[in-house]
């Protein structure tokens, strides 16, 4: 066929493990929504982990003013204050750290080149379970028909 290769986006393990069990090319790629802690430390699929999204885009379109901003949060606060950086550089790190490709959007150069600084810190471990456990920054739970009911897409779907 024509398909050289592929990115799977938002899927959950159950999705995953459907479309290996099919695919005649291996998907390489797996963008997660949210932290996906358990899915990104399964790592048994060989597939290159992309963050979407790494900083919570808090200038989204659709934001409600009660929409939570991870940036904000204060455990990032306090952890910026302790290794003196940005909010911004905390998350990118906390990403890094655990093996996901991080592509933070900007267009301010001295923001881009700020991203670049997080290679010369480390988070605790205690650090790293801290911003997982922030995995509430915001879900949308999409339906599917499944015998002619709405029923939540999610591990079973």
């Amino acid at each position: 066929g024509l398909t050289k290769a592929i990115g799977l986006s938002n899927f959950n393990r159950r999705q995953v493990d459907d479309v290996l069990s099919i695919a005649t090319v291996k998907p390489a790629v797996l963008q997660p929504y949210l932290a996906q802690n358990e899915l990104i430390a399964h790592r048994a699929y060989g597939l290159v982990f992309t963050g979407y999204s790494p900083l919570g885009s808090p200038d989204r379109s659709w934001r409600k003013p009660e929409d939570p901003v991870v940036l904000e949060e204060p455990a990032i606060l306090e952890m910026s204050k302790k290794y003196v950086r940005s909010e911004a550089q905390i998350l990118l790190r906390w990403q890094v750290q655990r093996k996901v490709v991080t592509i933070p959007k900007s267009v301010t150069p001295a923001r881009i080149l700020q991203n670049l600084h997080v290679f010369d810190i480390c988070l605790t471990e205690e650090e790293m379970q801290q911003i997982g456990a922030l995995n509430n920054w915001r879900y949308i739970i999409p339906l599917k028909t499944i015998n002619g009911k709405s029923v939540p897409r999610d591990a079973e779907h």
